[in-house]
């Protein structure tokens, strides 16, 4: 891998893309995400868009909105990233490519900054923070666990 590059793709292996040159990142809230992910949340970043390129295979399109189009792997249905179909912004001076930061290989190197959509979010999301945490898939069952005041 060329140095400054990151790399990630779908479930199943068969789309891969890589970037370089992150732009941003966060959470976005908005409805139409929580729908697609079936997430209350998704984490995402983005680059510009000559600094994406898909690497392997060939992702789905779908118009999620009269504005953004995503794209997901017709094998294993992951949702991998989404375009903006309007003019670019002026400020950036470059169509984004917004990724799901969970389909890099190295989620870690690239830390969200952001909450986008926050007015959309479920209410409960800033409470998170103080829920019980297991290190692993083995939980407690609910009535053992601490009450929260």
């Amino acid at each position: 891998m060329e140095p400054g590059v990151l790399c990630g793709g779908c479930f199943c292996g068969a789309v891969r893309y890589a970037v370089q040159a992150v732009f941003d990142a966060g959470y976005c809230h908005c409805s139409i995400c929580r729908r697609i992910s079936g997430a209350g949340a998704v984490c995402w970043f983005s680059v510009r868009e000559e600094h994406f390129r898909v690497t392997r295979g060939h992702p789905q399109a779908l118009h999620s909105s009269e504005h953004f189009t995503r794209y997901f792997c017709g094998a294993c249905g992951t949702h991998l990233y989404g375009t903006d179909d309007l003019p670019p912004p002026p400020k950036v001076g470059s169509r984004l490519v917004s990724a799901m930061l969970g389909t890099l290989d190295e989620p870690e190197l690239v830390p969200p900054r952001i909450h986008q959509w926050w007015s959309s979010r479920m209410r409960w999301y800033g409470d998170a923070a103080g829920l019980p945490t297991f290190d692993t898939g083995r939980i407690s069952h609910p009535d053992e666990r601490p009450v929260r005041s």
